[in-house]
Parts: C-alpha cells; structure tokens; sequence
C-alpha cells in the first residue's frame, strides 16, 4: 500500500513539474520575442515577420526611443519620483486604514468598510472627477494630480485590512495595551512588522499602477517636463505614425526613417524593466501576502 502511494506522489510530483515547465514556457516566449523584435532591424520585422531570432540585428528601435535621451530621463525622473511617493505615502495610509477597520473596540468600522467597499460599485464617472481636480482642487500641472488620486484603492484597502486581521491576533495587541502601548506604538511596533507580506503586496500593487501610469498625464499635464514615462513614449510613437501617414501621403517612404515595430518592442522593453528587476526581491511577500489577504477574513 505504501509503495502504491509513494508511485502516485511520485506521478503527482512529475505532472505537477510538467505544468510548471510548460506555463514558464508559455509566458517566456513573449518574453523572447518582445526582446528580439526590439533587437531586429525594422524591415525585417515588416517583410517576415516576428521571429525568436532577429533574422537581422540592428539597435535602431532604442536609438529611436533615446534619440533625445535627456527628455527620456526627465520622464524616468518623473516616473520614478510618482512611483516612491505614491507607493511609500499609499502604504501609510493604507496600512493605517486597514489597522483602524479591523479593530473590534472601533465602533464605527463597519460603516466605514461599507463606504468603502461602496465606492468599488459606483462611481461618479470621469467628468466630475476631472472637475474635482482640475476647478476646485487646482492640480493641473502639478505633480499631485499624478499621486493623489492614486493614494487610497478601496481594494488595496480591504486586502490589507483582510491580512492584518488575519495575520495579527487580537490578544497580542490587547497584551501590548497592558503593557502601555498606545495605538501609535501598537501600530509601528507590532502591526507593520508582522504585516510585511501584506505590506509587500499592496506595495507591489501600487508601485505598478503609479509605474504604468498615462492617464494623468494625459488629462491634466500640459508642460512636456513632467510626462510620465509611459505617456511621454506614446507621444513618441503617435508622432511616428503622423510622420509616416504624411510621407504616405505625399508619395515619400518612410518606413526606414521611422522604426515603427522595433520601436514598440524597444519601449516595452525600456518601461517594464526596472519592475522585472523589482519583482525577484518581492515575491517571496507577494505569495504568501496575497494567499493570506485573500482567503481569510
């Protein structure tokens, strides 16, 4: 009987490493072939096609993408201050909200999680919230129409409230109430070190909503020095496109002046690189911080 069981672990074991293998393969070749579209020359990508390979090696994409590379790195600039803030400043106050909702001696907790969870039904649609910001509150142009509307996710929310009531048992901080701990201490001493994998997770959220970030900067950015990355690069793109129907146009051919195709791939590769470095040093959190958010509470 036993050696009946160790054979179907073993076979369990063998199928489960199969799926593992094929999805790691499935989602590693777009990978493969976003990096070699980037690396091909533009009327190869045209005349043939996408290949693993680049059927003919040529860097023209990133020569277009950093053809005025102090623009790029005023945009990586922007980018990466939007991202810091909102992220470090949407963790306090998330974690602060999350603390404050699942806590029994707040009485107030279930009316506030309704309004919160409410607002993930019904919203008051685009044109208000742009009257809000842009009338009354006076954000146009500024760096906090990048970060403020990011700041508080009812979902992010109610996910980090999820991890700490599961993760933190209540007679540990009533023990630190008897010991004089206020709920300031409570909070720094014992809820944030015990809630790193939930932390790490709603962080990982909110550094790639403030990091693949266009909208904003669409709507109410009017000076070029403070694009996102993300909406400066799809100016670049838009821009190629004009230039290339106008040479369509008047009979003139522009496809080896504008890299179209191999610039795309260049620019996917240039915006989702610093979070594939980011990811690896997360995800040992993410895992365990989304599973436990998730499934108690």
């Amino acid at each position: 009987m036993r050696i009946k069981d160790e054979k179907y672990m073993f076979l369990f074991q063998t199928m489960a490493y199969a799926v593992i293998v094929v999805s790691f393969v499935v989602c590693l070749f777009p990978f493969l072939m976003i990096i070699s579209a980037s690396l091909t020359q533009n009327e190869s990508i045209i005349r043939s096609g996408y290949h693993f390979i680049p059927q003919v090696f040529s860097i023209e994409g990133y020569r277009t993408v950093f053809r005025f590379p102090e623009q790029v790195l005023k945009a990586y600039g922007v980018t990466l201050f939007v991202t810091i803030v909102g992220t470090v400043t949407g963790l306090f106050l998330m974690t602060m909200a999350g603390y404050v909702l699942q806590r029994k001696d707040f009485k107030y907790r279930n009316h506030f999680s309704f309004y919160i969870y409410f607002t993930t039904l019904f919203g008051g649609g685009l044109v208000p919230w742009y009257i809000l910001l842009a009338n009354y509150l006076k954000l146009t142009d500024t760096y906090l129409v990048l970060i403020l509307p990011g700041l508080m996710s009812p979902f992010l929310i109610i996910l980090m409230r999820s991890f700490i009531k599961s993760a933190i048992p209540e007679e540990l901080i009533e023990s630190a109430k008897i010991d004089g701990a206020n709920d300031f201490k409570i909070y720094y001493s014992v809820v944030l070190p015990l809630s790193m994998p939930g932390i790490a997770t709603v962080g990982l959220f909110l550094a790639l909503h403030y990091w693949n970030g266009w909208l904003l900067s669409s709507l109410f950015i009017n000076d070029p020095n403070k694009y996102e990355l993300q909406y400066y690069l799809y100016n670049v793109i838009n821009t190629m496109r004009f230039v290339a129907q106008m040479g369509a146009g008047t009979g003139v051919v522009m496809t080896g002046e504008m890299p179209t195709e191999s610039t795309k791939m260049a620019m996917a590769i240039v915006v989702t690189g610093p979070i594939l470095f980011l990811y690896p040093f997360v995800q040992r959190y993410f895992v365990k911080g989304l599973t436990i958010g998730a499934v108690k509470g």
